[in-house]
């Protein structure tokens, strides 16, 4: 497999020549994004080989600023003629767009300097189609192993993938970013008299020798899903939930979309006009960390340029920023911060237990595990989504639950986070560990 950090001047090269030519055309502005990814997939299902993919793609985006109006177009070819005719076509889209007063350029100010530290999120491994199958049906083979109760596999996978983004703009501004990513995933069946049960698990790293070892992927899936077999009914009512490390980050993704700028100048959002007023148990902070090593959101600018940098989004309960880039920013009449793209390495701090001490002090609720469904009205905070997990009676687990459902409205749902777990899952942008909420509705 190539390292496509042989490819890096090359596409610093070609982002500005495709300024240059934005300039030539007339543009009073412009930006220029550029990517290649390579990758590699091998998946294997009952210690057979069932595919294996490789990936090879580029990519080229131009927005060309004409004052206030904005067209942008995109293209998978590097050719001179190819660039002249992609930079003609966003100039003629921009043509047909309205003018707008927060559109442009981030401000020149607030563009990155030069990287100061390494952040570890590149790590070169070329494996051979042949080792990455022996990795997967070792994985799936020691799930089959752990128990007899697995009678069936949905596959393993192990997957090789590197990336490079290069951004530059009319302010001067040309960095790029190369990362790497390593993945080994196993989904098994298990069965008893009551019938089947399906469960997955997967470790991900930016280095390979970051990844949990091969045989516990299967065997954690496998435990998993034995885990699910013979599941009962619960009673309808209000308890404490606990939701897994696994699952806790869609609920602190529904805060961040609420706090993001496109949904609060909107007024789409039951988080706006927060700034400066308490939404978290007061005992709960959520930052975002861009310069840690190795992290799947580590970066040193947003995908305008803008330095990325440690900050809270909310301190003791209280928002203290929302998640904005330079539009939205100027639609709320506000500076950038920094997060055009999303958030980097978000995190949660507060009140932290084990769970096993989270469960022992449920004494009688529900651990959700997986979550199903699209319930989630961000307008209003309404919350209602599809679940299953494991009963907990006299803080002890004490059997699987399944087509449960869980409601609430998120803005109570977020004061009444109780604690946090010790647990981080840091498999992904969002580092969220488990999160035991006080009270809600739990029913069949």
């Amino acid at each position: 497999m190539i390292d496509v950090r042989d490819n890096q001047e090359e596409l610093h090269q070609l982002v500005s020549d495709v300024l240059d030519e934005a300039s030539r055309q007339g543009a009073t502005d412009a930006e220029v994004s550029a990517n290649e990814d390579v990758g590699l997939e091998v998946r294997v299902r009952r210690s057979q080989l069932e595919t294996i993919e490789f990936s090879h793609d580029r990519g080229l985006a131009v927005s060309f600023y004409s004052g206030q109006r904005k067209g942008t177009a995109s293209t998978t070819r590097f050719n001179k003629s190819s660039i002249q005719q992609t930079v003609k076509a966003a100039k003629n889209i921009s043509k047909f767009t309205q003018e707008d007063s927060c559109s442009g350029l981030a401000d020149p100010q607030r563009m990155a300097d030069q990287p100061k530290n390494d952040l570890g999120i590149f790590n070169f491994w070329s494996p051979e189609p042949q080792e990455l199958q022996d990795i997967a049906i070792d994985c799936e083979s020691a799930g089959f192993a752990f128990d007899k109760r697995i009678v069936n596999s949905e596959g393993a996978e192990a997957n090789s993938s590197q990336a490079i983004r290069v951004y530059g703009n009319s302010h001067g501004f040309l960095g790029g970013l190369s990362g790497t990513r390593y993945s080994l995933g196993c989904s098994l069946i298990a069965e008893d008299s009551k019938g089947m049960q399906q469960d997955y698990w997967y470790t991900l790293a930016r280095n390979p020798n970051d990844l949990l070892a091969y045989a516990s992927i299967g065997e954690e899936a496998a435990r998993r899903a034995v885990s699910k077999l013979s599941p009962r009914k619960i009673a309808t009512g209000v308890f404490p939930v606990l939701f897994s490390a696994d699952v806790a980050n869609t609920l602190i993704g529904h805060l961040v979309t609420a706090l993001s700028g496109g949904s609060l100048y909107r007024k789409a959002s039951f988080l706006t006009d927060s700034l400066g007023k308490e939404v978290l148990n007061p005992q709960i902070s959520v930052y975002e960390d861009p310069q840690l090593t190795g992290g799947f959101g580590s970066c040193y600018f947003d995908s305008e340029g803008v330095a990325a940098a440690r900050k809270k989004f909310i301190e003791n309960g209280v928002v203290t920023n929302y998640v904005l880039g330079s539009y939205s920013g100027r639609k709320l009449g506000m500076e950038t911060t920094g997060n055009a793209g999303g958030v980097f390495n978000l995190q949660i701090s507060g009140l932290t237990k084990t769970v096993d001490d989270m469960i022992c002090d449920m004494d009688r609720g529900l651990l959700v595990t997986h979550l199903m469904g699209q319930g989630v009205n961000l307008v209003t905070g309404d919350y209602s989504r599809g679940a299953s997990g494991f009963w907990i009676e006299d803080g002890k687990l004490a059997f699987p639950a399944d087509e449960l459902t869980i409601a609430g409205n998120l803005k109570d749902i977020y004061k009444d986070i109780q604690c946090i777990g010790d647990d981080p899952d840091n498999r992904g942008n969002f580092i969220i560990p488990s999160i035991l909420v006080s009270n809600m509705m739990v029913a069949n």
